[in-house]
């Protein structure tokens, strides 16, 4: 039976991630460049200043709110998780070099779908019964499009908590386990036996923890992510730009090959990789799937934002997207093929690689960092989807699942640290997938709205 699952699932994610959904997500994004004069281009600038440069303004929110700057954490931390480490190495392998290429014009212009999404979850929120605000595609599909298409904002919602107990919890948790169990077996401090014992206690820990943090509400979700996510991140890119500094005579031969790779990968791969389409396919899904733009889910922290304009919070979505992908993935792909470790090119590879590249050049230590980071990555991955999964429950089914959806969600961490987590993972990321069609259709949709609120908002500001 499970085998059966696992080949339907297989057909329906290779389509869902396949040519027409690439298709439509480059297209909604083409369409939004032309629409709103590339706004992630033309007011990047604007969007630097009015993000990064704030980042250190100590801000009050009201209540049933987060500052501006807790909520572009809380989807950062969302984004930024393994599939930074794992994700960008699992399509070097299987893509070639090239696949990085791909992997930046998707962000490029998942600037400004993560902009428009923002927008309009800003725009069209609302308020629970418990005085927060709450909103995202589901909201602005309900809000901004009327009854008519209400059945669209239902199966975003639907596919939404279908995917967070895989995509957002079991994996991580997982990835943990794995992180925490090198590193000990490295240094002699537990031998390959006692994994399943310890993995066990790891998976209660972690239940608990992340019970604590959800069932405390948006604000303490706020509050963890931003002290949570700016630690995680400079610590990885202290320790890539490291690297980096110590191989930088081959940096412009690295980037010769991610662009010669984009259009040519066989001369790359040595014919291993041989087609552009693999390398595009593999570097756009990749990247789509680290930045969220498309899928929505993004918007749905954005939303709880304490901001007076819809357009001041979308310049952190640009923010989010250039951070997450053209910096962090940026800096692991670096790490991979300026390390010099072997790359079985056309073989799937995850997070092994990209720790075999730091290890390479820092030694065996370092593992204990790479260790540190994963964990920090997967365990703000988990925070920020549990609070997805929380606010696509409460629009399906009201306020009162919100607690026992928090305490189911919890308790998959233990399932997570504890079984193998293929199909899981397989499902997880087909429904991930399905999440962008409805959302993606609602953004094209309420394209106009976005450009009259931008417009507005830029008049203002002259």
């Amino acid at each position: 039976m499970l085998e059966v699952i696992k080949t339907i699932n297989t057909h329906v994610n290779n389509f869902v991630w396949g040519v027409p959904a690439m298709v439509c997500i480059l297209g909604v994004g083409l369409y939004l460049g032309i629409k709103t004069g590339f706004v992630q281009f033309r007011k990047f600038g604007h969007s630097m200043k009015n993000t990064i440069g704030k980042i250190f303004k100590k801000d009050e929110a009201q209540e049933g709110s987060i500052t501006p700057f807790q909520a572009v954490c809380t989807a950062l931390s969302a984004t930024i998780g393994t599939g930074n480490i794992a994700g960008v190495a699992g399509a070097i392998a299987v893509g070639g070099p090239g696949a990085v290429f791909w992997m930046w014009v998707s962000a490029l212009l998942g600037m400004g779908t993560k902009f428009a999404e923002v927008v309009l979850a800003v725009n069209f929120r609302e308020k629970n019964k418990d005085g927060e605000y709450v909103g995202g595609p589901m909201y602005y599909i309900k809000n901004g499009l009327g009854k008519s298409f209400m059945w669209l904002a239902y199966l975003y919602a639907a596919f939404g908590v279908c995917a967070v107990f895989g995509t957002g919890n079991a994996t991580q948790v997982n990835t943990i386990v794995q992180a925490i169990d090198t590193a000990l077996i490295n240094y002699g401090l537990m031998d390959a036996g006692s994994t399943k014992i310890v993995n066990a206690i790891i998976g209660v820990s972690m239940a608990i923890i992340v019970a604590l943090i959800l069932i405390g509400g948006i604000k303490r979700i706020g509050k963890v992510s931003e002290k949570l996510v700016p630690f995680m991140a400079f610590m990885y890119v202290v320790l890539a730009l490291g690297l980096i500094g110590m191989k930088i005579s081959a940096v412009p031969a690295v980037f010769a090959s991610i662009f010669q790779g984009a259009f040519n990968p066989k001369a790359v791969t040595g014919g291993v990789v041989g087609s552009m389409y693999l390398s595009m396919t593999k570097g756009v899904s990749r990247g789509i799937f680290s930045n969220e733009a498309g899928i929505g889910t993004g918007s749905i922290a954005h939303a709880c934002a304490d901001t007076d304009n819809p357009v001041k919070q979308g310049l952190f979505g640009i923010f989010e997207v250039f951070m997450d992908t053209i910096v962090v993935c940026t800096m692991t792909a670096l790490v991979v093929l300026l390390s010099g470790v072997p790359i079985t090119y056309g073989q799937a590879a995850g997070a092994e690689l990209t720790i075999a590249g730091f290890t390479s050049v820092y030694g065996n230590w370092v593992s204990i960092f790479t260790a540190i980071a994963m964990c920090c990555f997967a365990f703000s991955t988990i925070i920020g989807w549990g609070l997805y999964g929380a606010r696509c429950a409460e629009f399906l089914f009201g306020e009162k699942v919100i607690r026992g959806f928090q305490v189911l969600y919890s308790l998959t961490a233990i399932l997570g640290a504890t079984v193998s987590l293929d199909l899981i993972w397989g499902i997880a990321d087909t429904f991930n997938g399905l999440m962008s069609i409805p959302n993606l259709i609602g953004v094209f949709l309420l394209t106009p709205v976005v450009v009259k609120l931008m417009k507005e908002y830029f008049e203002k500001q002259k």
